[in-house]
Parts: C-alpha cells; sequence; structure tokens
C-alpha cells in the first residue's frame, strides 16, 4: 500500500526545498566576492558564473510558480533580490575592457548580406537576463 504524505514529509520538502535554494544562492555569492572561495580563500568575482546561478534561480522560481508555499516563495523572492541587486553592484564596479579592439578582432565578420542566424532555440532565450552588463 503506497504512503501517504504527511505534514512533516511536507515539512522536509520545504526544508529541501530551501537547502536548494540557498547552495545555489551561496555559489553565486561566491562568485559575486561576497564570500571567499573555499579552495584560494580568496573573494573572486566572476559575473560570468555568477549570471549562471542566478539564472538558475529564476528557472527554478518560474517553474514552481503556483506550488510554492509563502515561506517557499518569500525566501526565494528575497534570496534573487538580493543577488540581483548584488549583481548590479558587482558589474558596475568591476573594471570595463581596457580597449574594445581585441574583442573585435576576435569576433569574426559576418557579410552584410548574410541574415544573422540565431545560436539559441527559444526555450534558452526565455531565461536569459541582462542585469546592466
Amino acid at each position: 500500500m503506497p504512503e501517504v504524505q504527511t505534514s512533516n514529509s511536507s515539512g522536509e520538502m520545504t526544508q529541501r526545498f530551501i537547502e536548494l535554494v540557498m547552495m545555489q544562492a551561496q555559489q553565486a555569492a561566491m562568485f559575486l566576492g561576497r564570500m571567499p572561495n573555499p579552495q584560494t580563500g580568496q573573494p573572486e568575482v566572476n559575473l560570468e558564473y555568477a549570471r549562471l546561478f542566478i539564472d538558475q534561480l529564476e528557472m527554478i522560481q518560474e517553474k514552481t510558480r503556483g506550488n510554492l508555499s509563502n515561506e517557499e516563495q518569500q525566501m526565494l523572492t528575497g534570496v534573487l533580490s538580493d543577488l540581483r541587486l548584488t549583481f548590479l553592484q558587482a558589474s558596475s564596479s568591476a573594471p570595463a575592457p581596457s580597449s574594445p579592439e581585441p574583442l573585435a578582432a576576435a569576433a569574426p565578420e559576418v557579410p552584410p548580406e548574410t541574415p544573422a542566424i540565431e545560436s539559441e532555440p527559444e526555450s534558452r532565450k526565455r531565461f536569459s537576463k541582462s542585469y546592466g552588463s
């Protein structure tokens, strides 16, 4: 006979969800320089990796919309708001590239008569965010 989910089981699932969100948030915070890298002991800023973890949390928020308790929703919303603000602060204080020439030289030129081809599928683009960079 299958087991019926009890309130204790629901509490365990809430705790696991919160742990999942907090693990993702800690990774994002580490790459935003808010906590030291455990391997080096030094804070590091890597906006690309931070954005990856923030995007994953946004995907979790979107995919669980309507299925979270008030506690879970408030925690997830708060974590995302905090990380987005920290991302904006980190990206505005990040040093700008010294010269745009190396980036332009590295990118292949597309002839004007060739139409641009989208490289990412539409489902991937839906979860891509820009935080001011």
